[in-house]
């Protein structure tokens, strides 16, 4: 937390935080022509916001893209604002909600667990562990390579989002299809792709999960909710509790 807070003091960095709300996915080139001072300023800068969680860098091709990560936000929500503003949390929690100027929208989250690559996998493919974060969802699936898995209500009566294990490679790597179907609006986003990758540092694990294929002006809803699930993942696992934050149990029945 006090990384995050002393990264968001400086006005120079929150401004970086702005361009990437308003265009996520920017190269240190693009984000040095937005800012008044030198490639130097921008990339020591930029290395504050990452070890601070709060930017996200990934490869494509020959360039890295820096996208704006919010779960440190949503775990500074859930520690306090929850309990005193929760209609201003939906703010922070919208932060990610925009369009892109791209015909396809990518959204990458990142964040630390103190855990083993293998007891991460589990939290990720048990539907009992899955349940406790994901708002009370019942997930069922065997999690073989081309296999269907989906989420439904808790009592299995309404099925919320379904697609294909594509990619299978545990406890490093999953690839799936999506498809969100809780309402008629997100249903007309279709089909995307989410990524798990799981990197193990010292004695915690880097997640990355990457959010793709989304069409430009995809629903916010389809996209939006992974802050609060990753953050129910990381309590879940440091501390074996339940976070309780509104909405959180939303499907448990």
């Amino acid at each position: 937390m006090d990384s995050v807070f002393r990264a968001l003091a400086d006005p120079t960095r929150r401004s970086l935080l702005d361009e990437l709300f308003a265009e996520d996915g920017q190269t240190l080139s693009a984000l040095e022509a937005r800012v008044p001072m030198t490639r130097f300023g921008v990339m020591k800068h930029l290395r504050v916001l990452e070890e601070a969680g709060l930017v996200a860098r990934r490869r494509r091709g020959r360039e890295t893209l820096h996208f704006l990560n919010p779960v440190p936000i949503r775990l500074v929500h859930d520690r306090w604002v929850s309990k005193y503003a929760e209609p201003w949390a939906a703010a922070l929690s919208e932060l990610k909600n925009r369009l892109e100027k791209e015909h396809t929208m990518e959204k990458v989250f990142e964040i630390y667990i103190r855990t083993t690559p293998e007891r991460l996998w589990e939290a990720i493919t048990d539907p009992d562990m899955r349940s406790v974060y994901q708002f009370g969802t019942r997930l069922t699936s065997d999690f073989s390579p081309g296999s269907p898995y989906r989420f439904t209500v808790a009592d299995g009566s309404q099925v919320l989002g379904e697609g294909e294990n594509v990619e299978v490679d545990p406890p490093r790597r999953l690839v799936q299809t999506f498809r969100a179907v809780w309402s008629d609006d997100v249903a007309q986003v279709g089909t995307s792709r989410v990524t798990w990758e799981i990197e193990p540092v010292g004695d915690s694990c880097r997640l990355l999960v990457v959010h793709d294929q989304l069409p430009e002006g995809a629903h916010p809803e389809v996209y939006g909710g992974w802050p609060q699930i990753l953050s129910g993942l990381k309590t879940l696992l440091e501390t074996g509790e339940r976070l309780t934050t509104p909405g959180s149990l939303m499907y448990a029945g």
